[in-house]
């Protein structure tokens, strides 16, 4: 079966042959628009125990649970992984958001984050985007109703996050989110639309904000890294939005997703937070071991110099998860492990007291950041 068939798409075949010297598949599962979803009833949220991941926790009183969540008349799957010390205090989350044909265990299990969130005492939330909503589970960052607030994908990933810092006494001060791929630009939706309720943000070989608005736009934004980027128009108060610290991956061999998105992403973060444009820290190494990856790692400071945004250009990756587990898929065991550098980021911030309710604008930094570093 042709995929494009429901979509509609046969007088734009003549566009499609552009393109014809790029793995047409790897594109499209990036980005295909999706078919209507159709309406189920709605049900209490479920959770059940699940089959461990391939890489898992060793800790017997962890926590894989697969669940449903009812939201506006459709069921969404999602799994989370509760370790053993939630018991005890409350724990920050970090929400997950797969790339395409990956489902929760996938990405689990190619990341390690389960791994690492036990160590260091993380709840981990994977959300998972259905074969309805979209052919190849890509989540719909491009569509203007994915990147509004309060709509589409993002008001439902909203309500699940609350859904499950509420049931585990997530701590809603540090609750973080990363994504691969279509799941890093859908990662970049959710900070630049809700920059009130994450304290930081990881984004893995995906987009700037706002760069593509329907299925082609976005193969070209992601062919060059030239889209253009388009944030929301500043509040009427003209106090600058709270930026969310921002943390970026991205292989230079990056045949699927351009590595200039990433130099989009991170000139997007600078220009929230008002950081400067030069890095206060650049530090390249060469090979990590006999098949190591070089890199190359930039640090930008706010004006209130504070460390904010951090780009890894990682040297002979492609669209992989760097230093990932051969046991996902999409990874490169090869370093650096992005898994520990996310946590060790976002162990660096939380929002304020205040972050789930909004800023106070009577509060506002000169660089409109509502976040504090912490140890």
């Amino acid at each position: 079966m042709n995929p494009f068939d429901p979509l509609t798409w046969a007088a734009e075949s003549a566009r499609w042959s552009m393109f014809a010297h790029a793995p047409l598949d790897l594109f499209a599962q990036f980005f295909i628009e999706p078919a209507p979803a159709a309406p189920s009833a709605a049900l209490a949220v479920r959770m059940h125990a699940a089959e461990p991941p391939s890489v898992e926790c060793t800790n017997p009183h962890a926590q894989w649970l697969r669940g449903t969540f009812p939201h506006e008349d459709e069921e969404h799957a999602f799994k989370v992984f509760v370790p053993a010390s939630h018991r005890v205090r409350s724990l920050p989350l970090v929400v997950m958001l797969h790339g395409a044909r990956q489902d929760a265990d996938d990405f689990a299990s190619g990341t390690g984050m389960n791994l690492v969130a036990e160590e260091r005492g993380y709840i981990v939330l994977y959300p998972e985007q259905s074969e309805v909503a979209n052919p190849f589970r890509c989540w719909n960052w491009f569509q203007p109703v994915d990147w509004a607030r309060d709509s589409g994908e993002p008001a439902m990933l909203m309500a699940l996050i609350r859904a499950i810092a509420s049931m585990f006494n997530g701590d809603i001060t540090r609750v973080y989110v990363a994504g691969l791929s279509a799941g890093g630009a859908m990662a970049v939706n959710l900070v630049v639309r809700y920059p009130d309720r994450f304290a930081a943000a990881a984004v893995h070989s995906g987009v700037a904000f706002g760069v593509a608005d329907e299925p082609l736009s976005a193969l070209c934004a992601m062919r060059d890294g030239m889209g253009r980027v388009k944030l929301p128009e500043k509040p009427a108060h003209d106090l600058q939005v709270r930026a969310v610290p921002l943390i970026v991956f991205h292989g230079d061999a990056d045949d699927t997703v351009h590595p200039r998105n990433s130099d989009q992403i991170v000139a997007m973060s600078l220009q929230m937070h008002d950081c400067q444009t030069s890095p206060s820290h650049v530090s390249t190494h060469g090979e990590e071991g006999a098949n190591g990856h070089s890199y190359t790692r930039k640090v930008f400071n706010n004006r209130d110099d504070v460390p904010v945004v951090e780009h890894w250009s990682v040297r002979g990756l492609g669209h992989a998860w760097s230093g990932g587990r051969p046991q996902g898929s999409h990874t490169d065991a090869r370093g650096p492990d992005a898994t520990d550098e996310i946590i060790r980021f976002f162990g660096q911030f939380a929002c304020n007291a205040g972050c789930e309710r909004g800023k106070d604008p009577a509060t506002a930094t000169r660089n409109g950041a509502e976040v504090h570093q912490h140890e």
